[in-house]
């Protein structure tokens, strides 16, 4: 559905802020479409972010400057958020051998087990496949690249 039907409004500026607006909908549009999915596994969108980077770094540890940097969402609290994914089970902390100061942090089992679910019960292509095609969703994911530049 368009944009100016979505929100039941055509008063836009022009096309740019349009486009802002849209961005910002779609934003809230998929978090909301895919919060069912972190829910069912009690993580939030922030924890399923976190735990995909540690993933990435597996086996070795990252910092949590290391999180700061990689997350989507550069406004989240990445120590708070790896507090509760400690308490969960689902990542581990430990002191750096090298530096005392510095912590290590790493996706446990846990963490990699329930990442692995989640892989087989959502993929992302069966969320947007119904209203684009794969070349469609090459095209705006460079848009969005150039958005940013």
């Amino acid at each position: 559905m368009r944009i100016d039907e979505e929100i039941q409004s055509s008063n836009f500026e022009d096309n740019y802020h349009k486009a802002v607006i849209n961005i910002s909908y779609t934003y809230s549009w998929i978090n909301n479409a895919s919060r069912s999915h972190f829910e069912k596994h009690n993580i939030t969108l922030q924890q399923f972010n976190i735990l995909r980077i540690l993933r990435g770094q597996y086996p070795k540890p990252a910092t949590v400057n290391l999180l700061k940097e990689r997350m989507i969402d550069k406004m989240s609290d990445a120590s708070r958020i790896v507090d509760r994914l400690v308490q969960k089970g689902l990542v581990s902390r430990c002191t750096n051998n090298k530096d005392r100061r510095a912590v290590d942090i790493r996706i446990s089992e846990e963490g990699i087990n329930i990442l692995s679910i989640m892989d087989e019960e959502f993929k992302t292509r069966d969320f947007l496949k119904d209203n684009l095609t794969e070349e469609e969703a090459g095209q705006l994911s460079d848009l969005l690249d150039k958005l940013r530049g």
